[in-house]
Protein backbone atom coordinates (compact mmCIF):
# COMPACT_ATOMS: atom_id res chain seq x y z
CA UNK A 1 0.00 0.00 0.00
CA UNK A 2 1.37 3.15 -0.63
CA UNK A 3 0.05 6.93 0.22
CA UNK A 4 0.09 10.16 -1.52
CA UNK A 5 -0.14 13.47 -0.16
CA UNK A 6 0.02 16.62 -2.41
CA UNK A 7 0.93 19.86 -1.69
CA UNK A 8 2.54 23.12 -3.58
CA UNK A 9 -1.43 24.38 -4.90
CA UNK A 10 -2.39 27.58 -5.02
CA UNK A 11 -3.67 31.27 -6.59
CA UNK A 12 -1.98 32.76 -9.50
CA UNK A 13 -2.38 34.94 -12.12
CA UNK A 14 -2.23 33.72 -15.83
CA UNK A 15 1.72 33.51 -17.11
CA UNK A 16 2.80 32.63 -13.68
CA UNK A 17 4.35 29.38 -12.22
CA UNK A 18 3.79 26.67 -9.67
CA UNK A 19 5.50 23.72 -8.35
CA UNK A 20 3.28 20.95 -7.05
CA UNK A 21 5.19 18.31 -4.94
CA UNK A 22 3.45 14.69 -4.00
CA UNK A 23 5.04 12.64 -1.38
CA UNK A 24 5.01 9.13 -1.09
CA UNK A 25 4.79 7.31 1.88
CA UNK A 26 3.67 3.49 3.09
CA UNK A 27 5.55 0.95 0.10
CA UNK A 28 8.04 2.15 -1.64
CA UNK A 29 10.19 -0.05 -2.56
CA UNK A 30 8.17 -1.40 -5.48
CA UNK A 31 7.97 0.22 -8.56
CA UNK A 32 5.56 2.47 -9.73
CA UNK A 33 4.16 3.96 -12.63
CA UNK A 34 3.71 7.84 -10.71
CA UNK A 35 1.08 10.65 -12.51
CA UNK A 36 -0.51 13.88 -12.00
CA UNK A 37 -3.98 14.30 -13.32
CA UNK A 38 -6.21 17.42 -13.20
CA UNK A 39 -10.00 17.70 -13.07
CA UNK A 40 -11.83 21.17 -13.50
CA UNK A 41 -15.19 21.88 -12.19
CA UNK A 42 -17.71 19.71 -14.20
CA UNK A 43 -15.30 18.09 -16.27
CA UNK A 44 -13.51 14.65 -16.19
CA UNK A 45 -10.41 13.74 -14.70
CA UNK A 46 -8.04 14.34 -17.30
CA UNK A 47 -4.05 13.02 -17.04
CA UNK A 48 -1.42 15.81 -17.16
CA UNK A 49 2.05 14.06 -16.82
CA UNK A 50 3.43 10.56 -15.95
CA UNK A 51 6.97 8.98 -14.99
CA UNK A 52 7.73 5.54 -14.58
CA UNK A 53 11.12 4.10 -13.00
CA UNK A 54 13.66 5.26 -15.80
CA UNK A 55 12.20 8.52 -15.63
CA UNK A 56 10.80 8.45 -19.08
CA UNK A 57 8.27 10.84 -18.85
CA UNK A 58 4.74 11.40 -20.86
CA UNK A 59 2.51 14.38 -21.40
CA UNK A 60 -0.52 15.66 -22.12
CA UNK A 61 -0.80 17.90 -25.36
CA UNK A 62 -2.49 19.95 -23.34
CA UNK A 63 0.32 20.91 -21.03
CA UNK A 64 3.33 19.74 -23.19
CA UNK A 65 6.14 22.50 -23.79
CA UNK A 66 4.93 24.08 -20.21
CA UNK A 67 4.91 21.64 -17.44
CA UNK A 68 7.89 19.22 -16.55
CA UNK A 69 7.26 15.92 -14.24
CA UNK A 70 10.30 14.55 -11.86
CA UNK A 71 11.04 12.49 -9.36
CA UNK A 72 13.20 12.48 -6.44
CA UNK A 73 13.65 8.92 -5.18
CA UNK A 74 15.69 9.88 -1.64
CA UNK A 75 13.01 12.07 -1.27
CA UNK A 76 10.24 9.71 -2.02
CA UNK A 77 9.13 12.66 -4.10
CA UNK A 78 7.05 13.55 -7.18
CA UNK A 79 6.88 17.20 -9.01
CA UNK A 80 5.48 18.71 -11.05
CA UNK A 81 6.57 22.03 -12.65
CA UNK A 82 3.78 24.29 -14.12
CA UNK A 83 4.93 27.44 -16.60
CA UNK A 84 3.04 29.61 -18.56
CA UNK A 85 -0.39 28.75 -17.09
CA UNK A 86 -3.32 29.70 -18.44
CA UNK A 87 -6.95 29.93 -16.53
CA UNK A 88 -7.85 26.56 -18.92
CA UNK A 89 -4.98 25.01 -15.99
CA UNK A 90 -7.33 25.69 -13.05
CA UNK A 91 -8.39 22.59 -11.02
CA UNK A 92 -7.61 20.48 -8.70
CA UNK A 93 -4.72 18.26 -9.08
CA UNK A 94 -4.04 14.76 -7.85
CA UNK A 95 -0.83 12.85 -7.42
CA UNK A 96 -2.02 8.89 -8.53
CA UNK A 97 0.28 5.67 -8.76
CA UNK A 98 0.28 2.45 -10.32
CA UNK A 99 2.15 -0.61 -9.49
CA UNK A 100 4.12 -1.13 -12.26
CA UNK A 101 7.81 0.36 -13.37
CA UNK A 102 6.66 1.02 -17.43
CA UNK A 103 4.13 4.18 -17.72
CA UNK A 104 2.28 3.63 -20.91
CA UNK A 105 1.31 7.41 -22.47
CA UNK A 106 -2.48 5.90 -22.94
CA UNK A 107 -2.64 5.39 -19.39
CA UNK A 108 -3.26 9.24 -19.52
CA UNK A 109 -6.45 8.77 -20.57
CA UNK A 110 -7.51 6.06 -18.18
CA UNK A 111 -7.52 7.29 -14.38
CA UNK A 112 -8.98 3.68 -13.82
CA UNK A 113 -5.28 2.39 -14.40
CA UNK A 114 -3.99 4.07 -11.24
CA UNK A 115 -5.00 1.95 -8.11
CA UNK A 116 -3.53 4.93 -5.89
CA UNK A 117 -4.40 8.61 -5.81
CA UNK A 118 -3.84 11.63 -3.28
CA UNK A 119 -6.52 13.68 -1.96
CA UNK A 120 -5.58 16.36 -4.38
CA UNK A 121 -4.43 20.50 -4.10
CA UNK A 122 -6.09 23.55 -5.84
CA UNK A 123 -4.70 25.33 -8.50
CA UNK A 124 -6.29 28.45 -9.62
CA UNK A 125 -5.48 30.77 -12.69
CA UNK A 126 -6.77 33.83 -12.93
CA UNK A 127 -6.37 35.87 -16.41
Amino acid sequence: QVQLVESGGGSVQAGGSLTLSCTIGGDTDNWYCLAWFRQAPGKNREGVASIDWDADAAYSDSVKGRVTISEDKTKNTLYLQLNRLKPEDTGIYYCAARLESSCYSWYLDEPAQFHHWGQGTQVTVSS
